[in-house]
């Protein structure tokens, strides 16, 4: 059993706070979601996310113009610089100061970052160039009053336009121009959301956040006039001289230099004046929240308080779309580099939608489970994912896209259970608290049955027998279990004997016709449902049951109670054959009001979910921690394998395992603890810690913001055992063997003299096995396709031969997964493959062994599942070839009939010739 798992994507949370930006082409889109940064190509219809983690939530990204470095800052301002088409961080920075935005420079060489008041211009690293410091400040710009809220470049990068909370806007050079002082665009009675140049330079717009746009115009005056005759009342230096790197430019575009040497005015007030809420009688409008601008079509985007957006064409301020998309404010609106597509996200309902506006479609239009994930079941096949949340939604995910393509609302409180059936893969059950379980045909997507008890009560747990033809669920009212019949609906029998609410409940998976109940009066009972004395076996614990599992064989059943206990039945013979005491293994950080430290607190101590691998060797279990842990079970055993860490997001409670004291008041409160009111802040939910009653997982109802803590509901391990999921506070986190990305950057001995352009040198210099190694070190599909065609036919077997025997899973890798699927050379790859079977077929066949080692270490993989990589890629190309001959084959019989034909005519042609 590997125990290497690694995260791999996360799904269930699609956006979160921040901006939302689109890359260089066009074709993907970039969301923050909590402190990870999540990419959904709009083109393939697939995301992935990345493994990097920011300390707290982003706050900000931005992607250089040539897309190759992302910058994330999160709440605090501390920022990781990564190579984006790696996923790679390369370098940590503190700005210090919360940022409100970050941008790059159109040529890329510098950025542009928010201050407080501030505006720094830092020079971008230089990959080509070995510097000691990565990040050089060029300069630091002041003039604001208040906090600056968004930075625009002219398209040459020599100036660039701010906004602030003191509603104006400041124009500022790059570099130092001899008599120039900042621009001042004073007159809006609110903060400045945004200011935007025209696309020929002669006008600038401003949009403030109670609804009010300005047009800018100017007189071009003469150079050699001194510009502070029109700055009189503009007093402010220019640049702490402390921070002032930069000389004065040289040579400054035409754009620049008129947008430099202009009188501006105001030209033209508009409003736009979109209706809001009702209050009383009266209607006031509402405010604006995002706003964006494209240049290339004069397009101007504005996204208000109401959930509702509007396109207005510029100069002549024409409105061209409105259209409401979410039913609360847009907190970020994006515009694609070709201006057809829109990009919105609404963090108060964690919706991310990208529209076309022109053809009026959506061309994305996802939402998370805007409340807290409860529970999670795979399908049989592994291909989807079902999640139910306190939101009272049913979420169905793909786990290939991992895009939700279908949710179900028709419950009216929140979700306790989910499954499926295990011999069918369309049909899904869940059970909820408002009384009702329903079944949900996944083929039509519609609610097709509907069970209830005869008295209501809340239903807490769910099970579905393995043929699915029976449904059981848990309530917590009246401490009985409900059986129906999936086909007539009918309630079938009420099991009663537990004296508390039942917490928990699995049928047997091996068909005997068991049915497993676990309940707070600290017992689990196993029915014999389809039997005609109802009989059932006791088993009393120590504490109050939560969950249980049973083995994949049927033969062992596993329990968590509440004093952090996993206890081990075997039910055929009906004894207890092991216990694990998690209690340590499981205990998270320390809550931010809690009095004690985390290690004696006794919160959070006790697994909430179990779930056992496909070969029942070990379980999975989490609970009320940022923990997952992952013991080995086997013989009597109960080894821990690993602790998988959940999240290291600082802006939810729980992820620290020491305070920081000097957060602490002189009232011995932690400030974090504290109710922090700001209207103009847009995350509601990280400003308050709750302090509730005993048991409260939700938080404290009464209040208005709060902080949520890093905690697991549930877990459950793939069928194929590739992968296991968890639903957490985060989302659902998906945790593979498979690396998630063929892209990513995974080498291994690397060193200074190797580079791409060593590998393509070694190549030309007919060194092909050296050139193979050295591209299977840098690990760059590009590179290493190239080297691989590069290497002659003649000279395939002898490459093979002196091949390192930890090459032989990458190259059989290479083969499989990435050169048959794309190549027309298939006969090329075949000779490779054959090569390597007929000289390493012994090594191959003994799992390493002939080495001495272990096959995943010495060959480079684990073999079995990199030979049926090759085997279904080989498969596939006699797919494809079969099917190309069979074309050819009627091609081919239709020639032949039509020479046929042709022949006929000939012969009766000269027939009719000899009559005559």
């Amino acid at each position: 059993m590997k125990a290497n798992y690694k995260f791999s994507n996360i799904c269930g949370t699609v956006y979160r706070q921040g901006n939302v930006l689109f890359t260089a082409d066009g074709n993907s889109l970039l969301s923050p979601v909590g402190n990870r940064v999540s990419v959904f190509d709009l083109v393939n219809n697939k995301s992935l996310t990345f493994a990097f983690e920011n300390r707290k939530n982003i706050a900000r990204i931005a992607l250089s113009p040539d897309g190759n470095i992302l910058i994330s800052v999160d709440e605090d301002g501390r920022a990781l610089f990564v190579n984006y088409k790696r996923g790679v961080v390369l370098h940590h920075i503190t700005f210090k100061k919360s940022v409100k935005d970050i941008c790059f420079s159109p040529d890329g060489k510098f950025i542009a970052v928010t201050h407080g008041s501030h505006i720094q211009v830092w020079k971008t690293p230089n990959h080509l160039a070995r510097e000691f410091a990565p990040f050089v400040l060029h300069r630091t710009y002041t003039g604001h009053m208040d906090d600056v809220l968004s930075i625009q470049w002219a398209e040459d990068s020599q100036c660039f336009i701010t906004t602030s909370r003191d509603m104006t806007a400041r124009l500022f050079t790059l570099n130092p121009v001899e008599g120039y002082r900042p621009k001042t665009f004073a007159g809006h009675r609110d903060a400045v959301l945004g200011a935007y140049f025209s696309k020929d330079g002669n006008e600038i717009y401003t949009v403030s956040r109670d609804g009010a746009f300005f047009t800018w115009r100017g007189k071009v005056e003469d150079l050699d006039s001194d510009s502070s005759e029109h700055d009189e009342d503009d007093d402010h230096p220019v640049a702490s001289t402390s921070k002032f790197n930069g000389s004065a430019s040289s040579s400054s575009s035409s754009v620049s230099r008129k947008i430099i040497h202009t009188r501006w005015g105001v030209h033209k007030r508009n409003y736009f004046n979109v209706p809001g809420s009702n209050i009383s009688t009266s209607s006031r409008p509402a405010k604006v929240i995002t706003v964006t601008y494209h240049s290339s079509s004069s397009l101007l985007i504005v996204g208000f308080s109401t959930g509702i957006f509007g396109l207005w064409e510029l100069p002549a301020f024409t409105n061209l779309h409105t259209l409401s998309i979410s039913q609360e404010s847009i907190s970020s609106l994006a515009v694609s580099p070709s201006g057809e597509w829109l990009a919105f996200g609404a963090s108060h309902l964690g919706q991310l939608l990208v529209w076309e506006w022109q053809s009026e479609s959506y061309i994305l239009k996802q939402q998370g489970h805007f409340l807290d994930l409860n529970t999670l079941a795979y399908s049989p096949d592994g291909q989807t994912v079902a999640t139910g949340g306190d939101d009272g939604k049913l979420k169905i995910w793909s786990m290939q896209s991992s895009f939700c393509f279908v949710t179900f609302s028709e419950h009216s409180a929140p979700i306790t259970g989910v499954a499926f059936a295990r011999y069918g893969t369309n049909v899904v059950f869940s059970a909820s608290l408002d009384g009702t379980v329903r079944a949900y045909d996944l083929v039509r997507y519609r609610n097709f049955r509907t069970f209830t008890s005869p008295s209501p009560v809340q239903f807490t747990c769910l099970a579905v027998d393995p043929s699915g033809e029976v449904v059981a669920a848990g309530s917590t009212d009246t401490y009985e279990i409900f059986l129906w019949s999936v086909q007539t609906g009918k309630l079938l029998d009420i099991l009663t004997g537990h004296e508390a609410p039942v917490s928990t409940l699995e049928f047997c998976p091996e068909g005997t016709n068991q049915l497993a109940s676990g309940s707070w009066d600290r017992s689990v009972r196993v029915w014999s449902v389809f039997g005609r004395s109802r009989a059932h076996e006791a088993f009393t614990l120590n504490a109050d049951v939560l969950v249980l599992a049973w083995r994949p064989d049927g033969k062992e059943l596993a329990v968590s109670t509440l004093d952090g206990q996993i206890t081990f039945f075997d039910v055929a013979e009906s004894k207890q054959t092991n216990v694990i005491n998690g209690r340590n293994d499981i205990a998270g950080g320390r809550l931010a009001d809690s009095r004690t430290s985390a290690a004696n607190s006794a919160a959070g101590k006790s697994f909430d979910s179990l779930a056992y691998t496909a070969d029942g060797r070990c379980v999975l279990a989490g609970g009320n921690s940022k923990y997952v842990v992952l013991y080995d079970v086997r013989e009597g055993e109960g080894v821990l394998l690993r602790k998988f860490t959940i999240s290291e997001n600082l802006s939810l409670d729980g992820t620290q395992e020491f305070l920081d004291s000097r957060r602490v008041n002189e009232a011995g409160v932690n400030i974090d603890s504290l109710i922090i009111d700001n209207d103009d802040d847009d995350d509601y939910e990280r400003r308050r810690l709750d302090d509730t009653l005993p048991g409260v997982q939700r938080g404290d109802m009464s209040v208005r913001k709060y902080r949520r803590s890093a905690r697991t509901k549930c877990v459950r391990f793939s069928p194929t055992g590739r992968s296991w999921a968890a639903a957490s506070t985060e989302g659902l986190l998906i945790y593979s063997l498979d690396t998630p990305n063929t892209a990513n950057f995974d080498p291994f001995d690397l060193s200074l003299d190797l580079t791409p352009s060593s590998v393509l040198s070694t190549l030309r210099s007919k060194s092909y096995l050296q050139a193979l190694v050295m591209a299977f070190r840098l690990n760059e599909t590009p590179l290493l396709q190239t080297v691989f065609e590069g290497v002659p036919r003649g000279d395939i077997k002898l490459v093979v031969r002196q091949l390192p025997v930890i090459y032989l899973g990458p190259l059989l890798r290479f083969i499989g997964g990435v050169f048959l699927k794309k190549t027309p050379h298939v006969e090329f790859g075949l000779l490779w493959v054959n090569a390597v079977l007929m000289i390493h077929g012994r090594v191959l066949r003994t799992g390493g062994g002939a080495i001495g080692g272990d096959q995943s270490l010495n060959m480079g993989g684990d073999m079995p599942s990199v030979l049926r990589v090759v085997k279904a890629a080989l498969g596939e190309c006699e797919e494809t070839l079969s099917r190309l001959c069979d074309q050819n084959m009627s091609s081919l019989s239709y020639v032949v009939d039509q020479s046929k034909f042709i022949r006929q005519q000939e012969q009766r042609r000269q027939k009719d010739v000899e009559m005559e």
